[in-house]
């Protein structure tokens, strides 16, 4: 009798212990450096659809209007990650504590040229010596507006740079009151402006540029000396995430069109140009590297050359 009410003391005991309370996730803060571009995206989607509670994280998200906000903020202690662009590397190479830890979207396939509805520009060629408006002095926008006066051999003259800001209503401002008579932006925001029959897509920028590590994760170097397996848990989350995406086209552009405010029709539209961009791996590919490099001279961020092998790393990466 005493056997069996020790045993059934430890069997108490054991059901005590199943049922007492899980781990706490760790919360991670993370920023986005824009709320509609397709590269960020992925966040709104592994947090909404509970992808990275299951690598143990609770990730709390804010939406940032530009990198250089973002960057700030990670300065500041306020955000342990950032999602963010390549060119942002310079910030990095400037003093920021922070190392770019994926490359998970090269190309600038979520980036276009939108004209106003009623625009005679129906080629590139019609843009030489317009207004363009980009989102701010320095952004990667600016950079793929001199690219495009570069590529075309038009000189420094061949086109005017504007910097409005880049919000639909923004744009949408630069072109009802002639500020600008094209603009480089978001194409979910330029098949939106569609929708509306305020502006159209001349053409995508990856017509003339190629990978620029358009979208990147950025970590602060505390978070890396406090906590690496929480950064290995997020990008673990980030790509079955992206995975996630390539097969739930559906469950992903209602979240997607929830966290953009855009419509269902933008968003699959923007889906389909998009979600073909997103990589396997992560990894720092030798195109985007090349060009950030070539950027951060254009761009007048860095008046010497840096080791770029410093910039990132690709230790947290998951095997794949």
């Amino acid at each position: 009798m005493m056997k069996s009410a020790l045993r059934a003391l430890v069997m108490a005991a054991l059901a005590i212990g199943l049922a007492g309370p899980a781990l706490a996730a760790d919360v991670l803060h993370v920023g986005k450096a824009a709320q509609e571009a397709s590269p960020l995206l992925p966040v709104d989607v592994g947090t909404k659809a509970g992808i990275f509670a299951k690598h143990g994280l609770d990730v709390q998200f804010s939406n940032f209007s530009g990198g250089g906000k973002l960057h700030q903020a990670m300065e500041a202690g306020a955000i342990d990650i950032g999602v963010g662009a390549g060119p942002e590397l310079a910030l990095i190479a400037k003093g920021a504590q922070e190392l770019a830890v994926a490359n998970h979207f090269p190309p600038v396939t979520f980036i276009g040229i939108a004209v106003p509805a009623d625009s005679t520009a129906r080629t590139i060629d019609d843009l030489k010596g317009k207004k363009i408006g980009v989102s701010t002095a320095g952004s990667l926008t600016y950079w793929l507006a001199l690219e495009l006066a570069r590529k075309k051999n038009w000189g420094p003259d061949g086109i005017q740079i504007v910097a409005i800001g880049n919000g639909s209503p923004s744009i949408v401002a630069g072109f009802r009151t002639h500020a600008v008579d094209a603009d480089i932006a978001a194409t979910s925001i330029i098949f939106n402006m569609e929708a509306d029959g305020v502006g159209r897509l001349l053409i995508p920028a990856s017509q003339y540029e190629g990978n620029l590590g358009a979208g990147m994760v950025f970590v602060t170097k505390k978070l890396i000396a406090d906590n690496p397996d929480a950064i290995r848990r997020f990008l673990a989350g980030l790509f079955d995430t992206i995975d996630y995406m390539r097969s739930h086209k559906d469950e992903t552009v209602k979240i997607e069109s929830e966290a953009t405010g855009f419509p269902i029709g933008v968003q699959s539209k923007e889906y389909d140009l998009t979600i073909g961009s997103f990589s396997m791996t992560g990894k720092f590919d030798q195109e985007s590297l090349d060009n950030l490099e070539h950027s951060f001279s254009d761009l007048k961020l860095l008046y010497t050359p840096p080791d770029i092998k410093t910039l990132y790393t690709e230790e947290f990466l998951p095997k794949r």
